[in-house]
């Protein structure tokens, strides 16, 4: 079993979690669940909406678009994150390539806490800023 510790210096590990403070974290531990999946199980499904994100605790899974594999995730890896503000359609499809263990954080249970606290919505805009800029990067090479 994953201790509640263990989840918050986890969560913390994260680039998208790495520069809240302490007690913002245990407040997200606070809200999160943890959810298993079995091997070949569906995690989320390309074009569904989202409602929230998931830090892999144990366990790999695949990143699928379009019926192509793209990436294999692993533990600390996640994905969910633009789901946590707009609850928009998923990017990609993940299935669990082993038994999966996530930390699920629902966007209901996690808007009220920036809704709380501005300075974490800050450093979550700064972090999805970053991660628009790689992506446009990434696309521009691919062009040239």
């Amino acid at each position: 079993m994953i201790t509640k510790r263990e989840r918050l210096e986890r969560l913390g590990k994260t680039r998208l979690f790495s520069d809240l403070s302490g007690n913002d974290l245990r407040h997200i531990v606070d809200v999160s669940g943890m959810q298993t999946y079995d091997e070949g199980e569906t995690v989320i499904r390309q074009g569904e909406s989202g409602v929230g994100f998931q830090l892999i605790l144990d366990g790999e899974a695949k990143v699928v678009r379009n019926g192509r594999t793209l990436a294999k995730l692993g533990p600390d890896d996640f994905f969910g994150e633009m789901a946590l503000i707009d609850e928009g359609p998923r990017s990609a499809t993940i299935v669990a390539a082993s038994p999966l263990t996530t930390l699920n954080i629902a966007s209901w249970d996690f808007r009220p806490l920036v809704k709380r606290r501005p300075e974490m919505a800050w450093k979550l805009l700064v972090h999805l800023t970053g991660r628009l800029r790689e992506e446009q990067t990434s696309r521009d090479e691919l062009r040239a």
